[in-house]
């Protein structure tokens, strides 16, 4: 890179729409699931590079709930190198001083990639180099009306209920607004991801496809962010 990343400068929250995949696979003449195992290798990349910045926390949208309806055997394949992925890379985290945690219906994935996924989390929640967050099962509006289900639930006035109080009820409680999306492929959607903690984000979109997104593009997200003026309303 010719430019230098502004060290003071970064955004504390990075998001990511993992998309591709399946079109990379298609243009060579691969099966989805090719795509999504060489996308594996792009996360990888992505998480240490991250960490290596000095971002604070990432979150990667791995699997949407609209992603329940695509066919079944690549549903099996993806959980498959879920569990595979989970235990090659645990090690990866541990290294690199790296906390997983997740966001979404994880209870509606397979009981095997369900306890992979609670084991590396329960592994490296000592971790405090970097957050990484993968939403699995995930998606915006599920995420505002489970929330909004909770608040009904305990019986909130509503004429108490502020923003605050119905961040709390999400499943990002804890961690800060995306100041960052990054999407890959050319597509330019958000998908029904975060809809609530983007509000405020910068969105960058780059045609590059999952994949071939290499260190060398995470940077140029950054660097484009940095360029610009944050505004609020």
């Amino acid at each position: 890179m010719s430019q230098i990343i502004d060290t003071n400068n970064l955004p504390k929250h990075i998001a990511i729409t993992m998309d591709g995949n399946g079109r990379w696979a298609e243009s060579k003449g691969k099966l989805r699931i090719f795509g999504h195992k060489n996308g594996v290798k792009a996360v990888r990349e992505t998480v240490e590079s991250a960490a290596k910045i000095g971002i604070e926390f990432l979150t990667l949208y791995a699997f949407s709930t609209e992603n329940w309806d695509r066919p079944v055997s690549e549903i099996n394949a993806l959980m498959a190198l879920l569990v595979s992925a989970i235990n090659k890379e645990t090690k990866t985290l541990m290294k690199n001083n790296i906390k997983l945690c997740t966001i979404g219906a994880t209870d509606n994935l397979p009981s095997k990639a369900r306890n992979e996924l609670l084991e590396a989390v329960a592994k490296t929640k000592g971790n405090t180099r970097m957050t990484l967050i993968l939403a699995l099962s995930y998606s915006g509006r599920w995420e505002i009306l489970n929330a909004t289900k909770k608040i009904i639930a305990d019986c909130i006035n509503p004429n108490t209920i502020t923003e605050q109080t119905f961040q709390q009820y999400l499943t990002t409680k804890n961690v800060p607004d995306p100041a960052l999306l990054i999407r890959t492929s050319g597509e330019y959607r958000i998908s029904n991801f975060l809809l609530w903690q983007i509000a405020y984000s910068e969105l960058y979109f780059t045609d590059t496809l999952w994949p071939d997104f290499k260190k060398e593009d995470l940077e140029k997200a950054i660097l484009d962010y940095q360029s610009r003026e944050r505004r609020f309303g």
